[in-house]
């Protein structure tokens, strides 16, 4: 067997040992879901980066610093500016609050059952993150077997079920930190020294791509101009503040000290990371000569014709714990939306929020929250595994991702941050803005898609998701101010949570 196979192999054997790990240490649903709470400093911070730093941040990184030069390395700085902004401003409220998912938040800020909508759409934004790294860590698996990549997906995509079906949280976290390490030995101590060597240093990229590779922001001409950066960080820095995959990893915290310094920390690695990828991608164009057409094939080249055997093989590894980190983590995610949001939305059953909805030593909790993880995960596999075949699949899959990232930014973002700084927004203007912001960035996506001739370029134009902010924003204020406050009492439960006083009782909803 080839040593780099060989290597990527052990480590998906290591994934799956990982799950019966967890399984030992998960009592509840409150382990099962969020870690028990518990996680501190080194396993917080090792989590947290690994969830955000998956495919686009690693393959997708290098493939742009290749394309783009130093420029390159924005997208991923997005990232970790979003990181650093939740856990500075928002991780430490989080934290306290006690909750499974974004939707029972919303519930205990504002007591108003519209806004429970939110959950569809953090539903379609788990499931179709979780369908684009599945997809993308089978593409390491097809170069490596030769095998179709549908069998590869459902291969690597019954790895992530099976060690996050029976271990939850836990396996995760363990699985997380485990690919923290490999990304982290993969990208700063083996693919930077040997692509800058192998390019001549800094020098050597210089004279193979001339001055503009250096260039922090780029034109028309080459490199990520202006609009492309503030897009980036539009999408993904505001993104990464409200997505579920996001907060539940900052329920994982077993203090707020620990959700905001050590969630800190990993936004300031991305920033690091994203750098290094971009000077990756920069020295493998100067080394291989800027011959490879497909950007996201600049990883696996660099690990095939750059790095020794069994480096290689090190290196594939810390692209497929990129992926599967950011799957498993979305994986999860879509499940507790599901099962705690989505569920007792459609069917009108009561629900209270945090962990006295759950009987801690319940095994039927577990059972249930098993059940919708592998549910979920079949589904997953088997949307991914049908997007594959279709010779549009890239296409799909992107445009599928944008609308649901549009979407979560453009009608989410102002109902739930505004619910943090803004004492006077109410239900009804969070349930407002979020049907407001959620039709004028799909309208104006139509609308696009008609006057370019072309639905794609409408989906991924710049414009739809600041005309949806900013009709958003205009609504939740409007409609606020016109309407009455939120009800004391639920205002008054809210404090209490903000502040620590109470931990554990339920949302009173309209």
């Amino acid at each position: 067997m080839d040593l780099n196979l060989a290597i990527v192999v052990l480590y998906l054997v290591a994934m799956l040992a990982f799950g019966f790990w967890g399984r030992s240490r998960t009592k509840n649903s409150s382990d099962y879901l969020v870690a028990g709470r518990r996680l501190g400093y080194f396993l917080y911070t090792g989590t947290m980066a690994a969830v955000v730093l998956g495919g686009a941040s690693t393959v997708g990184g290098v493939g742009l610093g290749y394309k783009m030069g130093l420029s390159g390395m924005w997208l991923v700085v997005a990232i970790g500016v979003g990181v650093l902004l939740l856990s500075l401003l928002f991780a430490g409220t989080i934290q306290k609050l006690r909750v499974y998912s974004v939707s029972e938040r919303l519930d205990l800020r504002y007591g108003h059952k519209a806004t429970g909508a939110s959950s569809i759409v953090m539903l379609a934004y788990t499931i179709f993150l979780s369908v684009t790294s599945t997809g993308a860590y089978a593409t390491v698996l097809h170069v490596l077997l030769g095998w179709d990549r549908w069998l590869c997906i459902v291969v690597g995509g019954g790895v992530v079920l099976v060690y996050s079906v029976i271990g939850g949280m836990w396996s995760i976290t363990l699985a997380d930190q485990v690919q923290f390490i490999i990304k982290t030995i993969g990208i700063f101590a083996l693919m930077l020294p040997f692509t800058l060597s192998k390019a001549g240093g800094f020098d050597g990229i210089r004279e193979r791509m001339g001055d503009q590779a250096f260039n922090l922001i780029g034109d028309k001409n080459f490199g990520a101009d202006p609009q492309t950066i503030l897009t980036w960080f539009v999408v993904f820095t505001l993104g990464l503040l409200i997505g579920q995959d996001i907060w539940q990893r900052v329920f994982t915290a077993r203090s707020p000290e620990v959700a905001r310094w050590g969630g800190a920390a990993a936004g300031i690695y991305c920033i690091f990371y994203g750098a290094a990828g971009a000077v990756i991608g920069m020295a493998a164009h100067a080394s291989l000569g800027g011959k490879i057409k497909v950007k996201d094939d600049v990883y696996a080249e660099v690990a095939d014709k750059i790095l020794p055997v069994g480096i290689g093989g090190l290196v594939l590894a810390a692209a497929v714990a990129a992926m599967m980190s950011t799957a498993s983590g979305a994986l999860i995610a879509a499940a507790t939306v599901a099962r705690n949001d989505v569920v007792p939305m459609i069917t009108g059953k009561a629900k209270a929020t945090g962990e006295s909805a759950e009987d801690p030593h319940s095994d039927k909790n577990i059972r249930e929250n098993r059940t919708w993880v592998l549910a979920l995960g079949i589904v997953i596999i088997a949307i991914a595994a049908w997007m594959s075949s279709l010779k549009a699949g890239g296409d799909i899959v992107v445009a599928s991702l944008t609308i649901a990232y549009d979407i979560l930014v453009g009608g989410l973002l102002i109902a739930i941050l505004g619910g943090f700084v803004w004492k006077r927004g109410n239900g009804q203007g969070a349930a407002a803005s979020m049907i407001v912001g959620t039709v004028v960035t799909l309208g104006t996506m139509a609308v696009l898609a008609v006057q370019l001739g072309d639905p794609l370029l409408g989906i991924l134009d710049n414009r739809p998701i600041y005309f949806g902010l900013l009709a958003s924003l205009v609504t939740f204020v409007a409609v606020s101010l016109a309407t009455k406050p939120v009800r004391p009492e639920v205002r008054e439960e809210w404090d209490a949570r903000v502040s620590g006083r109470i931990e554990t009782e339920g949302v009173r909803t309209s």
